[in-house]
């Protein structure tokens, strides 16, 4: 069977992250790729007032695009969407500004169809640090108190940016399995976005999941052959198990260069902030060859298909992992 037949009869293909233009355009590019649902990023600093208007506007995008997405609030939306031929939209945000200093804002905000949301960004917050901070103190009060809130409402746990010890504080804090939806292990490609063994093994042992990142700067660049990815994942499944590995590309195509400057400096700062970056690469990265969006997921699948892997096993990693984790995930406590 042809790759382009796998993705299109057997498998879903989710993807744990995108920072993207949400257009028509992109969502015609996504149905071509075979993608049946996006984890989509709608807040990086934004406070609650701010974060209302995003889930606003996705409402009304929503509206406009039915014919092609339905959001998703359970994980028999991201079914609906697969047997529709229509992409499902997770909405979720890459820090915990909304909440601000306010705890019953987590159910608010979940029942508003937010369903997933990072402890930190690449700033030190009320819950806990980055992974950029230079002295990690670890779960606040307040944050255990958010993961126990996030834990009853189904709201899932993502730590992709958040430091070393206030990710292991929240795995052993967290009643429920965990995500890291982008990120790559360090020791295969080391950053400071990057997780340490002793984090995914933490992982590993809460039955969470990682999200496998193309993102340039968290790889070899725009160099990295697709040999080299399918690689990662390959030995990423050796130590976590093959259920527990996905991909979360944190595709960021089409964005401008204000919205790069905001995501990297937020109100925070006046300096720029290169994040994963660096001065002599301040731009936008450029996406590998077999990865320029998203009409290119077949390409991993293939890869991965030519490594050797079984199609069962390529089609957890392309999408069923995630389906599966998001389906109990998205569950309130009391539904378990």
């Amino acid at each position: 069977m042809s790759d382009q037949n796998l993705s299109k009869q057997n498998m879903m293909v989710i993807d744990g992250l995108e920072l993207s233009k949400w257009d028509r355009e992109f969502l015609l590019e996504l149905k071509k790729g075979g993608v049946s649902c996006v984890h989509a990023c709608c807040v990086l600093w934004e406070n609650a007032r701010e974060t209302l208007s995003k889930v606003s506007g996705w409402y009304q995008f929503f509206q406009k695009h039915s014919d092609l997405v339905i959001p998703v609030r359970r994980g028999e939306d991201i079914l609906k969407a697969n047997a529709e031929g229509k992409i499902g939209i997770i909405l979720g945000t890459q820090n915990t500004s909304s909440l601000e200093d306010e705890l019953g804002l987590v159910e608010v905000f979940e029942q508003l169809g937010i369903k997933i949301m990072q402890l930190t960004y690449n700033n030190q917050n009320l819950i806990g640090s980055s992974c950029y901070e230079a002295r990690d103190s670890g779960l606040s009060r307040y944050g255990k108190l958010v993961v126990e809130e996030m834990n009853r409402v189904g709201m899932v746990i993502d730590l992709s940016h958040v430091g070393e010890q206030t990710s292991l504080d929240a795995i052993h804090h967290s009643q429920r399995p965990v995500a890291i939806t982008h990120a790559n292990p360090d020791w295969i490609y080391p950053s400071k976005r990057n997780k340490s063994p002793e984090v995914l093994q933490a992982l590993k042992d809460n039955n969470g999941i990682l999200g496998l990142c193309a993102y340039p700067h968290l790889i070899s660049g725009s160099e990295t052959p697709l040999e080299e990815f399918v690689d990662l994942i390959v030995r990423t499944i050796d130590f976590m198990g093959v259920k527990q590995v996905a991909i979360g590309t944190d595709l960021t195509l089409n964005m401008s260069d204000d919205f790069l400057h905001w995501m990297r400096m937020g109100r925070w700062t006046h300096e720029m902030d290169y994040g994963a970056g660096s001065a002599n690469n301040p731009s936008w990265p450029t996406w590998p060859t077999w990865f320029k969006g998203p009409a290119d997921f077949p390409n991993i699948s293939q890869g991965l298909l030519e490594r050797g892997l079984k199609e069962a096993e390529v089609e957890s990693v392309m999408g069923g992992n995630w389906y599966r984790f998001f389906d109990e995930g998205f569950l309130r406590q009391k539904e378990m």
